[in-house]
Protein backbone atom coordinates (compact mmCIF):
# COMPACT_ATOMS: atom_id res chain seq x y z
CA UNK A 1 0.00 0.00 0.00
CA UNK A 2 2.73 2.36 0.64
CA UNK A 3 5.16 1.36 -2.27
CA UNK A 4 2.90 1.77 -5.38
CA UNK A 5 1.32 4.99 -6.65
CA UNK A 6 -2.01 6.21 -4.68
CA UNK A 7 -4.48 9.62 -5.05
CA UNK A 8 -4.69 10.86 -1.25
CA UNK A 9 -7.26 13.19 -0.76
CA UNK A 10 -6.74 14.98 2.55
CA UNK A 11 -9.61 17.77 3.59
CA UNK A 12 -9.15 20.14 5.91
CA UNK A 13 -5.75 20.20 4.86
CA UNK A 14 -4.92 24.17 5.57
CA UNK A 15 -6.02 23.80 9.15
CA UNK A 16 -3.71 22.76 12.05
CA UNK A 17 -3.69 19.20 12.34
CA UNK A 18 -4.37 19.13 8.80
CA UNK A 19 -1.57 20.59 7.42
CA UNK A 20 1.05 18.55 9.99
CA UNK A 21 -1.20 15.38 8.10
CA UNK A 22 -0.93 16.94 4.65
CA UNK A 23 3.20 17.62 5.21
CA UNK A 24 3.53 14.11 6.49
CA UNK A 25 2.11 12.01 3.73
CA UNK A 26 4.15 14.12 0.89
CA UNK A 27 7.19 14.17 2.87
CA UNK A 28 6.96 10.09 3.82
CA UNK A 29 5.38 8.53 0.66
CA UNK A 30 6.72 10.03 -2.39
CA UNK A 31 4.88 7.52 -4.87
CA UNK A 32 0.98 8.71 -3.47
CA UNK A 33 -0.33 12.11 -4.82
CA UNK A 34 -1.37 14.41 -2.22
CA UNK A 35 -4.45 16.26 -2.70
CA UNK A 36 -5.72 18.79 -0.12
CA UNK A 37 -9.38 20.23 -0.37
CA UNK A 38 -9.61 23.14 1.77
CA UNK A 39 -12.66 25.99 1.74
CA UNK A 40 -10.18 28.51 3.09
CA UNK A 41 -12.19 29.87 6.22
CA UNK A 42 -10.65 31.62 9.33
CA UNK A 43 -8.66 28.62 9.90
CA UNK A 44 -7.48 27.63 6.84
CA UNK A 45 -4.14 29.12 6.28
CA UNK A 46 -1.90 27.88 3.14
CA UNK A 47 0.73 29.88 4.75
CA UNK A 48 0.93 26.68 6.94
CA UNK A 49 2.50 24.52 3.93
CA UNK A 50 4.87 26.83 1.95
CA UNK A 51 7.64 24.76 2.68
CA UNK A 52 6.01 21.75 0.48
CA UNK A 53 3.44 23.89 -1.70
CA UNK A 54 6.07 22.84 -4.91
CA UNK A 55 6.26 19.68 -4.20
CA UNK A 56 5.44 17.47 -7.17
CA UNK A 57 3.29 14.99 -5.13
CA UNK A 58 1.50 18.10 -3.42
CA UNK A 59 -1.69 19.54 -5.17
CA UNK A 60 -3.92 21.77 -3.65
CA UNK A 61 -7.70 22.34 -4.36
CA UNK A 62 -9.76 24.65 -2.95
CA UNK A 63 -13.56 24.10 -2.16
CA UNK A 64 -16.51 23.54 -0.20
CA UNK A 65 -17.08 20.09 1.18
CA UNK A 66 -20.78 21.22 1.69
CA UNK A 67 -20.92 21.41 -1.97
CA UNK A 68 -22.40 18.36 -3.31
CA UNK A 69 -21.77 19.41 -6.45
CA UNK A 70 -18.60 20.17 -6.35
CA UNK A 71 -17.80 17.02 -4.63
CA UNK A 72 -19.64 14.87 -7.55
CA UNK A 73 -17.27 16.28 -10.00
CA UNK A 74 -13.95 16.29 -8.13
CA UNK A 75 -14.59 12.60 -7.61
CA UNK A 76 -15.73 11.92 -11.38
CA UNK A 77 -12.11 13.66 -12.26
CA UNK A 78 -9.80 11.97 -9.95
CA UNK A 79 -10.02 8.20 -8.79
CA UNK A 80 -8.72 8.74 -5.31
CA UNK A 81 -7.81 5.60 -3.26
CA UNK A 82 -8.31 6.94 -0.17
CA UNK A 83 -9.61 9.86 1.96
CA UNK A 84 -8.54 11.37 5.21
CA UNK A 85 -11.46 13.63 6.41
CA UNK A 86 -10.67 16.52 9.12
CA UNK A 87 -12.61 19.10 7.50
CA UNK A 88 -14.49 20.32 10.47
CA UNK A 89 -15.62 23.39 12.28
CA UNK A 90 -14.18 22.53 15.80
CA UNK A 91 -13.92 25.68 17.99
CA UNK A 92 -16.94 25.12 21.07
CA UNK A 93 -17.32 28.47 21.63
CA UNK A 94 -18.36 29.34 17.96
CA UNK A 95 -21.03 26.06 18.34
CA UNK A 96 -22.61 27.71 21.00
CA UNK A 97 -22.95 31.12 18.89
CA UNK A 98 -23.43 29.51 15.90
CA UNK A 99 -24.25 26.02 16.15
CA UNK A 100 -26.22 25.99 12.07
CA UNK A 101 -22.65 26.15 10.77
CA UNK A 102 -21.63 23.25 12.33
CA UNK A 103 -24.22 21.22 11.31
CA UNK A 104 -23.81 21.87 8.14
CA UNK A 105 -20.20 21.95 7.61
CA UNK A 106 -19.77 18.60 10.44
CA UNK A 107 -22.61 16.70 9.22
CA UNK A 108 -24.03 17.68 5.40
CA UNK A 109 -19.68 17.85 4.61
CA UNK A 110 -19.43 14.49 5.85
CA UNK A 111 -21.81 13.04 4.66
CA UNK A 112 -21.51 14.32 1.28
CA UNK A 113 -18.20 12.63 1.12
CA UNK A 114 -19.12 9.88 2.18
CA UNK A 115 -21.64 9.17 -0.16
CA UNK A 116 -19.13 10.00 -2.95
CA UNK A 117 -16.65 7.63 -1.44
CA UNK A 118 -19.10 4.43 -1.10
CA UNK A 119 -19.66 5.17 -5.23
CA UNK A 120 -15.97 5.01 -5.64
CA UNK A 121 -15.09 2.13 -3.13
CA UNK A 122 -17.16 0.09 -5.50
CA UNK A 123 -15.02 -0.20 -8.31
CA UNK A 124 -11.63 0.60 -6.30
CA UNK A 125 -11.35 -2.26 -3.97
CA UNK A 126 -8.44 -0.52 -1.87
CA UNK A 127 -10.20 2.42 -0.99
CA UNK A 128 -10.65 3.50 2.55
CA UNK A 129 -12.24 6.61 4.22
CA UNK A 130 -10.93 7.68 7.92
CA UNK A 131 -12.56 9.90 9.74
CA UNK A 132 -10.69 12.06 11.88
CA UNK A 133 -13.04 12.74 15.49
CA UNK A 134 -12.50 14.39 18.97
CA UNK A 135 -12.41 12.94 22.45
CA UNK A 136 -15.23 15.36 23.15
CA UNK A 137 -17.91 13.14 21.77
CA UNK A 138 -17.79 10.94 24.87
CA UNK A 139 -18.62 14.08 27.01
CA UNK A 140 -17.52 14.42 30.27
CA UNK A 141 -15.90 12.23 32.94
CA UNK A 142 -15.82 12.52 36.74
CA UNK A 143 -12.14 12.97 39.08
CA UNK A 144 -11.01 9.19 37.81
CA UNK A 145 -11.68 6.73 34.52
CA UNK A 146 -10.45 7.26 30.87
CA UNK A 147 -12.68 7.14 27.53
CA UNK A 148 -12.56 4.19 26.01
CA UNK A 149 -13.11 2.84 21.80
CA UNK A 150 -16.58 1.47 24.01
CA UNK A 151 -17.76 4.10 25.73
CA UNK A 152 -20.96 5.25 25.44
CA UNK A 153 -21.37 9.12 23.28
CA UNK A 154 -22.78 11.93 25.00
CA UNK A 155 -22.08 15.11 23.87
CA UNK A 156 -22.32 18.20 25.75
CA UNK A 157 -21.98 20.96 23.35
CA UNK A 158 -23.13 21.42 19.36
CA UNK A 159 -19.71 21.02 18.28
CA UNK A 160 -19.43 17.51 20.46
CA UNK A 161 -22.99 16.72 18.99
CA UNK A 162 -22.00 17.64 15.24
CA UNK A 163 -18.85 15.19 15.54
CA UNK A 164 -21.03 12.33 17.26
CA UNK A 165 -23.32 12.73 14.67
CA UNK A 166 -20.46 12.68 11.99
CA UNK A 167 -19.27 9.39 13.73
CA UNK A 168 -22.51 7.44 13.57
CA UNK A 169 -23.32 8.52 9.95
CA UNK A 170 -19.47 6.95 9.04
CA UNK A 171 -20.21 4.10 11.01
CA UNK A 172 -23.82 3.98 9.42
CA UNK A 173 -22.31 3.90 5.97
CA UNK A 174 -19.75 0.79 6.63
CA UNK A 175 -22.74 -0.98 7.81
CA UNK A 176 -25.29 0.29 5.15
CA UNK A 177 -23.07 0.46 1.99
CA UNK A 178 -19.72 -1.30 2.66
CA UNK A 179 -17.72 1.12 3.08
CA UNK A 180 -14.47 0.16 4.13
CA UNK A 181 -13.84 3.15 6.94
CA UNK A 182 -11.89 3.64 10.28
CA UNK A 183 -12.27 6.14 12.53
CA UNK A 184 -10.21 8.30 15.17
CA UNK A 185 -11.01 10.17 18.11
CA UNK A 186 -8.15 12.29 19.45
CA UNK A 187 -7.69 14.50 22.67
CA UNK A 188 -6.85 18.55 22.67
CA UNK A 189 -3.77 18.76 20.06
CA UNK A 190 -1.03 21.79 20.68
CA UNK A 191 2.16 22.31 18.50
CA UNK A 192 2.74 25.13 15.51
CA UNK A 193 0.39 27.11 13.03
CA UNK A 194 -3.13 26.58 15.77
CA UNK A 195 -4.65 29.26 15.15
CA UNK A 196 -5.13 31.49 17.94
CA UNK A 197 -8.71 30.97 19.13
CA UNK A 198 -7.83 27.81 21.05
CA UNK A 199 -6.12 27.73 25.16
CA UNK A 200 -2.40 27.71 24.04
CA UNK A 201 -1.85 29.78 20.98
CA UNK A 202 -3.99 32.22 21.85
CA UNK A 203 -2.50 32.53 25.41
CA UNK A 204 0.61 32.47 23.67
CA UNK A 205 -0.66 35.25 21.37
CA UNK A 206 -2.15 37.30 23.91
CA UNK A 207 1.18 36.96 27.15
CA UNK A 208 3.54 38.31 23.78
CA UNK A 209 0.51 41.53 23.56
CA UNK A 210 0.06 41.76 27.18
CA UNK A 211 -3.65 41.09 26.58
CA UNK A 212 -5.72 39.90 29.34
CA UNK A 213 -5.45 35.55 29.79
CA UNK A 214 -9.36 34.59 30.18
CA UNK A 215 -10.12 31.39 31.85
CA UNK A 216 -12.97 29.84 32.34
CA UNK A 217 -14.83 29.23 35.77
CA UNK A 218 -12.12 28.30 38.62
CA UNK A 219 -9.96 27.05 35.98
CA UNK A 220 -10.00 23.50 37.19
CA UNK A 221 -11.53 21.79 33.33
CA UNK A 222 -8.78 18.73 33.18
CA UNK A 223 -7.91 17.94 29.44
CA UNK A 224 -5.39 15.62 27.76
CA UNK A 225 -3.12 17.26 25.48
CA UNK A 226 -1.00 16.04 22.68
CA UNK A 227 1.54 17.09 20.45
CA UNK A 228 0.46 17.74 17.07
CA UNK A 229 3.31 15.80 14.90
CA UNK A 230 2.54 13.31 16.98
CA UNK A 231 -1.21 12.81 16.60
CA UNK A 232 -0.19 13.43 12.51
CA UNK A 233 1.69 10.10 13.15
CA UNK A 234 -0.70 8.17 14.58
CA UNK A 235 -3.21 9.05 11.46
CA UNK A 236 -0.58 7.94 9.07
CA UNK A 237 -0.33 4.45 10.97
CA UNK A 238 -3.74 4.36 11.28
CA UNK A 239 -4.48 4.87 8.07
CA UNK A 240 -1.79 2.83 6.73
CA UNK A 241 -1.90 0.03 9.01
CA UNK A 242 -5.54 0.27 10.85
CA UNK A 243 -8.15 -2.40 10.80
CA UNK A 244 -11.23 -1.69 8.70
CA UNK A 245 -14.80 -1.06 11.03
CA UNK A 246 -12.70 0.26 13.61
CA UNK A 247 -12.09 2.79 16.32
CA UNK A 248 -8.71 4.39 17.75
CA UNK A 249 -8.19 6.74 20.41
CA UNK A 250 -5.05 8.87 20.51
CA UNK A 251 -4.41 10.44 23.69
CA UNK A 252 -1.16 11.95 25.05
CA UNK A 253 -1.20 10.25 28.90
CA UNK A 254 -0.97 13.71 29.40
CA UNK A 255 -3.64 15.60 32.21
CA UNK A 256 -3.31 19.13 32.84
CA UNK A 257 -5.80 21.48 34.77
CA UNK A 258 -6.53 24.83 32.51
CA UNK A 259 -5.39 26.65 35.98
CA UNK A 260 -1.82 24.86 35.88
CA UNK A 261 -1.22 24.66 32.34
CA UNK A 262 -1.82 28.56 32.02
CA UNK A 263 0.62 29.06 34.94
CA UNK A 264 3.11 26.78 33.54
CA UNK A 265 2.86 28.55 29.98
CA UNK A 266 3.60 32.34 32.07
CA UNK A 267 6.60 31.06 33.47
CA UNK A 268 7.96 29.73 30.28
CA UNK A 269 6.75 32.98 28.68
CA UNK A 270 8.25 35.13 30.96
CA UNK A 271 11.68 33.30 30.82
CA UNK A 272 11.65 33.51 26.73
CA UNK A 273 10.74 37.09 27.01
CA UNK A 274 13.05 38.12 29.79
CA UNK A 275 9.97 39.07 31.47
CA UNK A 276 10.20 39.08 35.66
CA UNK A 277 8.51 36.03 37.39
CA UNK A 278 5.02 36.73 38.51
CA UNK A 279 4.53 39.19 35.06
CA UNK A 280 2.62 37.29 32.95
CA UNK A 281 0.52 35.59 35.59
CA UNK A 282 -0.91 39.00 36.28
CA UNK A 283 -2.95 39.00 33.06
CA UNK A 284 -4.83 35.81 34.14
CA UNK A 285 -8.51 36.98 34.10
CA UNK A 286 -11.29 34.31 35.63
CA UNK A 287 -14.13 35.01 33.28
CA UNK A 288 -17.91 33.73 33.67
CA UNK A 289 -18.16 30.34 32.57
CA UNK A 290 -19.02 28.64 29.03
CA UNK A 291 -22.27 27.04 28.85
CA UNK A 292 -22.14 22.81 28.44
CA UNK A 293 -18.60 22.81 29.91
CA UNK A 294 -17.23 19.73 30.32
CA UNK A 295 -15.26 18.84 33.63
CA UNK A 296 -12.13 16.52 32.41
CA UNK A 297 -11.45 14.65 29.63
CA UNK A 298 -8.72 11.84 29.37
CA UNK A 299 -7.66 9.31 26.83
CA UNK A 300 -7.09 5.49 27.00
CA UNK A 301 -4.89 4.99 24.11
CA UNK A 302 -3.73 1.37 24.84
CA UNK A 303 -5.82 0.05 21.78
CA UNK A 304 -3.61 1.79 19.23
CA UNK A 305 -0.24 1.36 21.49
CA UNK A 306 -1.08 -2.49 21.67
CA UNK A 307 -2.49 -3.22 18.22
CA UNK A 308 -0.05 -0.23 16.17
CA UNK A 309 2.75 -0.01 18.22
CA UNK A 310 1.97 4.36 18.34
CA UNK A 311 2.77 5.99 21.51
CA UNK A 312 3.83 10.05 21.75
CA UNK A 313 7.55 10.69 21.08
CA UNK A 314 7.35 14.48 22.84
CA UNK A 315 7.02 15.16 26.33
CA UNK A 316 4.57 17.70 27.20
CA UNK A 317 7.81 20.25 28.55
CA UNK A 318 9.28 19.94 25.63
CA UNK A 319 6.46 20.12 22.89
CA UNK A 320 5.38 22.90 24.86
CA UNK A 321 8.62 24.79 24.64
CA UNK A 322 9.01 23.68 21.18
CA UNK A 323 5.03 25.51 20.54
CA UNK A 324 6.49 28.74 22.41
CA UNK A 325 9.53 28.78 20.51
CA UNK A 326 7.80 28.76 16.80
CA UNK A 327 5.06 31.28 17.70
CA UNK A 328 7.99 33.55 18.81
CA UNK A 329 9.96 32.73 15.65
CA UNK A 330 6.92 33.35 13.48
CA UNK A 331 5.06 36.02 15.02
CA UNK A 332 4.75 37.26 11.28
CA UNK A 333 2.14 34.60 10.24
CA UNK A 334 0.54 35.18 13.39
CA UNK A 335 -0.01 38.56 12.60
CA UNK A 336 -1.72 37.82 9.46
CA UNK A 337 -3.68 35.11 10.81
CA UNK A 338 -4.95 37.24 14.23
CA UNK A 339 -6.27 40.37 11.36
CA UNK A 340 -9.56 41.05 10.64
CA UNK A 341 -12.28 38.45 11.33
CA UNK A 342 -10.49 37.23 14.26
CA UNK A 343 -9.56 40.82 16.05
CA UNK A 344 -13.42 41.07 15.52
CA UNK A 345 -13.92 38.03 17.39
CA UNK A 346 -11.50 38.51 19.85
CA UNK A 347 -12.85 41.65 21.25
CA UNK A 348 -16.68 40.07 21.34
CA UNK A 349 -15.79 36.92 23.10
CA UNK A 350 -12.68 37.75 25.32
CA UNK A 351 -12.78 41.52 26.47
CA UNK A 352 -14.08 42.08 29.68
Amino acid sequence: MKSHKRNILITGGAGFIGSHVVRRFVEEYKKYQIYNLDALTYAGNLENLKDIENAPNYSFIKGDITDSEFLKELFSQIEFDGVVHLAAESHVDRSISDPLSFVKTNILGTVNLLNESVALSRKNEGFRFYHVSTDEVYGALGDTGYFLETTAYSPNSPYSASKASSDHFVRAYGETYGLPFVISNCSNNYGPNHFPEKLIPLFINNIIQKRPLPVYGDGNYTRDWLYVIDHARAIDLVFHEGKNGETYNIGGFNEWKNIDLVKLLCQLMNRKLGRPDGASEELITFVKDRPGHDLRYAIDATKINKELGWKPSVTFEKGLDKTIDWYLENQEWLGHVTSGDYKKYYKKQYQH
